[in-house]
């Protein structure tokens, strides 16, 4: 079973008799079509703008779970603008363009279902009048402007094998004087180099990554099995495939992992670390990961990388090869349209291509 699902569906269950009964009911209708992760985000989304309300004097409650619908219908526009300056600027809850847009989109989810699904015992909407209706939400963000924001932030072609190498020794000879850190890089290089190598390969997500057990892993037909993103069916894998490039640090890393990392034999987790005070290795955590490779992004000379530019690396270099259709399988992606970041990413690479292969006509 997923293992991120398992622990957000555990954190929706225990805030769930926080919310307000009409939230509950909302959580219910959704929960057959979005994951426990999504329901989760959704419920931190109403926390904050319930408890917005009660400061600002918009609800008498005097805890979230009591704001009445009635308070709801009575809200302005005026309320709703303020809320959206609240999360820009309120440096508890300061966010992106992007984040607010996500929490507005939550409010409307919940409004609509309130104003035009859910019903009371006379067949009337439990929310006679929805406020976020007047609300429009634009799209903050087309493929070709996150394209562009990725321009220059990624790791091209023949990075990725400098990086990879960085990871197995460049980073050694940088903390060489440094004891504790090479302890702790001797210690888990090989874990590294193969998690960096795998992402580098076969463009994972850090959840599908971490939630990765020894079975999933097929190195004969270079597959590794894993809970997609958006599926709710906790009962089948996709196959996602690796590239031959990452098949020799798996090997590495597999052939230490026991021995290593001290694992007990029920654990089933691929990618393990020992935490401090502890004698046997668990699964690594998402956090853990990424602070992973930012630390060798760092001194690499490349702080902007991240898990998932790595990700974005790989499918940059992946969609040079194949087309959109392709790239959006291996990738995961619901649409095609996500994937379009890619086309963009790829028309400087292909002109820089198309250019370098007629300096080479010319030369013949």
């Amino acid at each position: 079973m997923n293992i991120i699902k398992v622990k957000d569906r555990q954190e929706l269950e225990k805030r769930i008799p926080s919310m307000p009964w009409y939230i509950e009911k909302f959580i219910g209708y959704k929960l057959p079509d979005l994951s426990p992760s999504t329901l989760l985000e959704y419920v931190r989304d109403y926390e904050i703008f319930l408890g917005w309300l009660i400061a600002e004097g918009l609800s008498q409650a005097k805890q979230i779970r009591d704001v009445e619908l009635a308070e709801l219908e009575r809200l302005h526009m005026d309320a709703i603008d303020n809320f959206r300056m609240f999360l820009a600027t309120n440096q508890k809850h300061s966010n992106t363009r992007t984040t607010i847009t996500r929490k507005l989109s939550s409010l409307r989810s919940l409004f609509h279902y309130l104003s035009q699904i859910a019903e009371d015992d006379e067949f009337y909407p439990l929310l006679k009048r929805n406020v976020m209706a007047k609300i429009s939400i634009k799209r903050t963000h087309k493929p070709k402007d996150t394209a562009a924001k990725l321009e220059g932030k990624l790791l091209q072609e023949e990075e990725i094998e400098e990086f990879l190498g960085y990871v197995r020794e460049g980073y050694g000879h940088d903390v060489a004087r440094n004891k504790q850190a090479l302890y702790a890089y001797n210690l888990n290089r090989t874990r590294d180099t193969c998690i960096i190598s795998l992402i580098l390969h076969s463009g994972l997500r850090v959840s599908e990554l971490l939630n990765l057990n020894m079975d999933d892993v097929d190195l004969k037909k270079k597959l590794v099995y894993v809970y997609r993103k958006g599926k709710n069916d906790e009962t089948f894998k996709t196959p996602v495939y690796f590239r031959q490039d990452a098949v020799a640090d798996l090997e590495a890393y597999i052939g230490l992992r026991d021995t290593r990392y001290h694992a007990p034999k029920k654990e089933k987790a691929l990618f393990l670390a020992v935490a401090n005070g502890k004698r046997e290795g668990s699964r690594m955590t998402r956090r853990a990961i990424q602070e992973m490779v930012i630390k060798y992004a760092k001194r690499f000379g490349k702080p902007y990388l991240s898990v998932h530019k790595l990700r974005h690396s790989f499918a940059t270099d992946y969609y040079l090869s194949n087309d959109i259709y392709k790239t959006q399988e291996q990738l995961g992606h619901a649409s095609p349209e996500t994937t379009q970041i890619y086309a963009h990413l790829t028309d400087k690479t292909m002109a820089l291509a198309i250019d370098k292969r007629k300096e080479a006509s010319s030369d013949a």
